[in-house]
């Protein structure tokens, strides 16, 4: 006998029916009010995107069909009605009554799914947030002997459903009426609603009205026609002040056929910082999406805030900010391009206008410049640097000066700039944001360029030496001035430069930075610390005060005798070139302008007592 059949046969399983998910409807919409939605005011959009797609679907099979969409509100109770396509009794057990099912799923409205504006089947659901109670009364147009159809909803969960004679509702389309839930009646009053349907609703393609009033307001500012493009400027200014609050520099368009986007990109008259995140205006097939769309353009052009409407890109569940897909992606770089051909018009053919958009937006301008060697070649005659020739662009600096010198920090720059500027050399502060990559890109737009980095070493070279002999004889100053400076990290050097007006000039670089922050912490930190400190303690070269022998004051201080004065002279000429340089002061820095300041005031009246 085979050895399996000798097994006693298992039991075969039981089978277990499924079971269906149960929802909390009152936990279900404290979740969409406080994580899914931004406010309570959505629930306006969703009855009036509920009314656009009826409206579509209709004329999907009726072209000639009325678009019709009308808003009463009055008393913590709100009607919405309009002339779509209505709904069956087994249309309304099937969507209304099943959380998460969209009505464009019926049968033949899948393939018109891009026509509609709701994606996620949401829905009603959303009004609860608002309400406590809605009641929908809808007759289908396409099922035209079926009676009108009463379903009306708690936010317990319950609802039921009934027919009605005929003439409740005799023609097709759908009324939804809210009652306010406890504490929301004032997202139903009238002023908020008329409000928020113009916010929503303006460029909507039908007929939408809140009582009398009309809410649409087709077309679009920017497809307007005007009298001429002054008049067009004007009016859209005037557009951007009602809808952002600020009269523009500059109009763009933002017309991408491809992509279904028609627009505009109004130019901020101030500067903003580039880590600021714009906000801007997105509109899908007409309904307000959201007002702070900010991954819509690309990160340095942080300058302009769009307004614009769109049937390509996809909303997220919340339909209150944009999906991040290769769609919104490709949109994003043909806004870019959009903006760049702008720029680029304005150098060609305006350069009063780019001058004063680039008085305000120059950094802007610099970012998109540092990857984009167009744009820099473009912007080579307008974009403006701090130099020691004053403000200029890099192109006339460029003229100007056969080897182009830039230091990498405002404080190299604020160092060497009066002394370089006096001994012929030409010098451009790189230490601003974006300006020492376009002045090292240079030479790729404008072949033969020379461009070299100059730091306190180079400058020092510049300097010329003092007659050995001389240099000699002041030996005894210099060695009681370095000793003074030795504690605070920095030597002494005498040289002689112009301008003769400077009598010290304090120069390092990062390096001798690095190493002084590196000593100043190991002066603070416990044994364990220092120690780690000193070990890294490096070979870089130290700060500098140079001396200038050429100077008259430098001249009487080196012939003092009193080593103690010297001393004292020396700090003052060391936290006076600080001072000079705009550098941030040490505590023991300032400590040192304290002592030597009390010094020379003790000196100064113990030599008028002796005289006396």
């Amino acid at each position: 006998m085979d050895s399996q059949t000798s097994q006693p046969s298992q039991p075969s399983p039981s089978p277990q029916s499924p079971h269906t998910f149960q929802v909390d409807l009152r936990g279900l919409v404290d979740l969409l009010s406080h994580h899914l939605y931004s406010s309570p005011k959505v629930y306006l959009r969703e009855l009036l995107q509920n009314a656009v797609d009826a409206i579509t679907a209709r004329r999907a099979d009726e072209p000639g069909a009325p678009a019709r969409i009308r808003i009463h509100a009055e008393g913590g109770v709100l009607r919405v009605e309009d002339t779509g396509v209505g709904l069956t009794e087994a249309d309304v057990h099937s969507l209304l009554a099943t959380i998460g099912r969209s009505s464009k799923r019926a049968e033949g409205l899948e393939e018109a799914r891009s026509d509609f504006l709701g994606q996620f089947g949401i829905g009603l659901l959303a009004c609860f947030v608002v309400a406590e109670r809605i009641r929908v009364v809808s007759r289908s147009a396409r099922t035209p002997g079926a009676p009108p159809v009463e379903w009306t909803a708690s936010d317990d969960g319950s609802y039921t459903v009934r027919k009605l004679p005929d003439a409740e509702r005799p023609e097709p389309g759908t009324t939804v009426h809210l009652v306010a839930r406890a504490g929301a009646a004032e997202w139903l009053s009238p002023e908020r609603v008329e409000a928020l349907a113009q916010d929503f609703g303006s460029l909507l393609p039908y007929d939408v009205r809140v009582g009398d009033e009309a809410v649409t307001d087709l077309p679009a500012p920017w497809d307007r026609p005007y009298p001429g493009p002054a008049a067009r400027r004007v009016a859209l200014a005037r557009h951007c002040h009602d809808l952002f609050g600020f009269t523009p520099l500059d109009t763009i368009d933002l017309s991408v056929p491809l992509a279904g986007i028609r627009g505009v990109a109004y130019v901020l008259p101030s500067a903003v910082s580039p880590a600021q995140r714009a906000g801007h205006r997105v509109h899908l097939k007409g309904m307000l999406l959201t007002e702070r769309a900010e991954q819509l353009l690309p990160d340095w052009a942080f300058f302009v805030r769009c307004v614009l409407d769109t049937d390509s890109l996809r909303p997220t569940a919340s339909r209150e900010s944009l999906y991040e897909d290769e769609t919104l992606a490709g949109v994003r770089e043909a806004l870019g391009e959009r903006i760049r051909a702008w720029l680029t018009g304005l150098a060609a053919g305006d350069p009063e206008r780019l001058a004063a958009f680039l008085a305000v937006h120059h950094l802007g301008v610099k970012s998109l410049a540092r990857h984009d060697r167009e744009m820099l070649r473009t912007m080579l005659p307008w974009l403006p640097f701090e130099t020691t020739d004053g403000r200029l662009s890099l192109e006339e600096f460029a003229q100007r000066h056969p080897v182009v010198h830039f230091t990498r920090t405002v404080e190299e720059y604020r160092q060497v700039a009066p002394i370089a500027s006096a001994q012929g050399i030409g010098v451009i502060n790189g230490g601003y944001t974006y300006d020492s990559e376009l002045v090292q890109a240079l030479p790729s737009v404008r072949p033969g360029t020379v461009v070299a980095e100059l730091d306190a070493e180079t400058v020092t070279a510049h300097l010329d030496a003092v007659d050995p002999a001389e240099e000699l004889a002041l030996s005894g100053f210099l060695a009681a001035a370095r000793a003074r400076l030795d504690p605070l990290g920095c030597d002494v050097v005498l040289r002689a430069f112009h301008p003769l007006s400077v009598p010290a000039l304090h120069l390092d670089d990062r390096d001798a930075r690095h190493e002084q922050a590196r000593a100043d912490a190991e002066a603070q930190a416990d044994d364990l610390w220092a120690g780690i400190l000193g070990s890294l303690r490096g070979g870089a070269p130290r700060a500098r005060l140079v001396l200038n022998h050429l100077n008259p004051l430098v001249r009487r201080i080196g012939s003092l005798p009193d080593p103690e004065l010297i001393g004292t002279a020396t700090e003052s000429l060391y936290g006076q070139a600080l001072l000079m340089a705009q550098r941030p002061l040490r505590p023991a820095d300032s400590a040192l302008l304290n002592r030597a300041f009390i010094g020379l005031l003790e000196w100064a009246t113990h030599s008028e007592d002796g005289q006396a």
